[in-house]
């Protein structure tokens, strides 16, 4: 079984854009957004675990098969914040049920 080289100036760019993620998720907490805090929180984490699935696990260089499960768990991922978004963003909305 022949597996696939990448070269190493990818995985150095990839950590690099990981490490800015990284610098952005950070910058992001000393900003007030409100409510959208959470939400770049969660695009920002969303985007820098989409690179370590395709580069550092190789699922850029894997069969159909492996595209489909990850990409069906990667879309569960979404579906699941998405549901956690919509309890969070809805609280407070009826008067004296959260306190």
């Amino acid at each position: 079984m022949s597996g696939h080289v990448a070269p190493k100036t990818m995985y150095y760019a990839v950590f690099l854009a990981l490490l800015a993620g990284t610098g952005l998720t950070v910058a992001a907490a000393f900003f007030d957004m409100g409510a959208m805090n959470n939400v770049v929180m969660l695009a920002i984490a969303s985007i820098k675990a989409l690179l370590v699935i395709l580069f550092f696990m190789h699922v850029r260089w894997s069969t159909r098969l492996t595209w489909v499960v990850v990409a069906s768990g990667f879309f569960w991922l979404l579906i699941m914040f998405g549901l956690t978004m919509t309890d969070y963003f809805s609280r407070g909305w009826v008067e004296g049920t959260w306190r």
